[in-house]
């Protein structure tokens, strides 16, 4: 089973510190009043018995409605406390997750599905885990240990019981947790797939229509919903017999306590002041770490989910290039036997790939299909890092650089690119704020978009747009940051896929114009005819 608190919460959120502490010292008050509640409650009770009267009683009536005022504002204190510090920590891990997906957004083991669904809800099961769970867990890590030594000091015997019963509680905890840790691990991993499974056919939906596949695909689908509603019950079934099995064992520990001080009390071994006092301070020794094993499965969504986040952040972490050099102003860009083989491939998906794309020079990438042109592209932008040979940038090494500003000093043009629900001015000028609609209109004109209104509306996910008006938007995007956005090379993969001739021969002369080094993926002969040098990739690499 994970540890109870997950070190990299800690280094992630400066508020999981702080309320630690915080918790801690709640933890504390509330234990001195949960002794003062038992000594009034006893104190009361007993002076009613021995006097038969109830003179005094107002008083302490009184006090007690302080005491669990006290008890109330603790209460509230500590879940706002959580509340705040999980707020800051989903906030800092969504942060960090968007972050790793722009460092490596080809991730082939990071679905888009995936993404959202821990992003949305998978995160947001973290208030389960810091506005009950955590604080739980510092209450039972303080409150049983100074109710036992005050027990103590009244009797030593009922101490003894509740130091010996009170371990058995944990031990069930932890047996029961490896089971509830594995299954929520399962029901999670089914839930991410019942929502990978929706994105497909939802992205698909109008393919599958077209071929009259999309009513078949309601038997996979509910075959997958059924699946998650089968976890999900097993997950409860856990939860409601963990519940029953550590309320058994409480109630036991608590008896076997009353039990003892019951006939001691009936053979005058014990007053009826302290045999009351530890009557009613006993359960409240065990309700805490109880309640922890309650709020155990509160929890277990939250920390599956800051699981699968640590691990799409931590892997990120591994493939970005750590380099802080700063970007030379020569970009020639030159790969020295450069392979890529994907985890868990049997071979590379890059064979030995040398060749050097200088400022002005348009070099083409062609080959079969799967023959590792993508992959190449993806390397040059830094999106991924080679397993073999290196990339040099104007003689430095790639790795070295600040891969923030090699980013920045790129434009690319993907086989879809991506658009935001605005304008097709909006989506021309992203990454060039400053552009003017001269410089808009001018991009979109050379990248054979002229007929195309600025100011016409886009949905979602290019939604309004056909496939050649994306890809004509996308290289506008891009003349446009090569001319005012800073880019110093241009990378597109199937740029002129989906337009006529005449748009495309207006692209590549706009791409020529503009004077930067070039790379290129294509399979049509017009785009390889006007091109400087084409590069083979596949099982041979070599120069044409």
């Amino acid at each position: 089973m994970a540890a109870p608190i997950d070190r990299r919460l800690l280094r992630r959120g400066r508020a999981t510190r702080n309320v630690l502490v915080a918790l801690a010292v709640v933890g504390v008050a509330s234990s001195a009043l949960i002794i003062g509640q038992a000594r009034l409650l006893s104190d009361a009770a007993s002076h009613v018995f021995s006097t038969h009267r109830t003179d005094g009683v107002l008083g302490w009536a009184g006090l007690l409605a302080l005491v669990f005022l006290g008890r109330a504002a603790l209460a509230w204190l500590s879940e706002v406390l959580a509340h705040r510090a999980a707020a800051e920590v989903k906030s800092r891990l969504r942060h960090d997750l968007l972050a790793a997906r722009l460092a490596r957004p080809q991730n082939p083991d990071v679905p888009t599905g995936t993404l959202v669904t821990l992003v949305t809800q998978g995160l947001d099961d973290l208030d389960g885990y810091y506005s009950k769970y955590l604080p739980q867990l510092l209450l039972a890590a303080t409150v049983p240990l100074i109710i036992a030594v005050t027990i103590a000091t009244q009797d030593l015997e009922s101490a003894v019981i509740i130091v010996i019963t009170l371990p058995l509680i944990p031990v069930f905890m932890a047996l029961i947790g490896w089971s509830t840790e594995t299954q929520v691990r399962r029901r999670f991993t089914v839930a991410t797939r019942l929502a990978n499974h929706f994105a497909d056919l939802v992205t698909g939906l109008s393919t599958l229509q077209v071929f009259g596949r999309a009513r078949a695909q309601l038997t996979g689908l509910r075959r997958t919903e059924d699946a998650h509603r089968r976890e999900t019950m097993t997950t409860l079934r856990i939860t409601f017999l963990s519940s029953f099995a550590l309320e058994l064992i409480a109630t036991i520990s608590v008896a076997l306590v009353a039990v003892s001080v019951g006939f001691r009390v009936v053979f005058s071994q014990i007053d009826l002041r302290t045999a009351l006092f530890v009557l009613i301070l006993a359960p409240e020794a065990y309700l805490p770490v109880r309640q922890v094993g309650v709020h155990f499965h509160d929890a277990a969504d939250g920390m599956a989910a800051a699981e699968a986040a640590f691990s799409i952040i931590e892997d990120a972490e591994r493939h970005v290039s750590p380099g802080t050099g700063e970007l030379p102003d020569d970009t020639t860009i030159t790969f020295d036997g450069v392979t890529h083989r994907y985890p868990g491939a049997e071979r590379d998906a890059l064979a030995p790939l040398t060749l050097t794309v200088a400022p002005g020079e348009i070099v083409a990438l062609a080959g079969l299909s799967g023959g590792g042109k993508s992959t190449a592209l993806a390397i040059a932008a830094g999106l991924l890092r080679p397993t073999g040979g290196r990339v040099l940038v104007g003689g430095h090494p790639l790795d070295t650089l600040n891969p923030g500003q090699w980013k920045t000093a790129i434009a690319w043009v993907g086989q879809l690119p991506g658009m935001i629900h605005g304008t097709i001015a909006e989506n021309t000028a992203l990454g060039s704020p400053d552009a003017s609609a001269a410089d808009i209109a001018a991009a979109l004109r050379d990248a054979g978009a002229l007929t195309l209104d600025p100011h016409r509306p886009v949905g979602d996910d290019a939604e309004g747009l056909s496939a050649g008006e994306r890809r004509r938007v996308g290289v506008a995007r891009a003349l446009l940051r090569l001319r005012s956005g800073g880019a110093r090379l241009l990378i597109l993969d199937e740029p002129t896929a989906g337009l006529d001739s005449d748009a495309e021969a207006t692209v590549l002369e706009a791409v020529r114009a503009s004077g930067v080094g070039a790379l290129v993926v294509s399979h049509r002969p017009a785009v390889l005819a006007m091109v400087d040098r084409i590069q083979h990739v596949g099982a041979v690499a070599q120069d044409a």
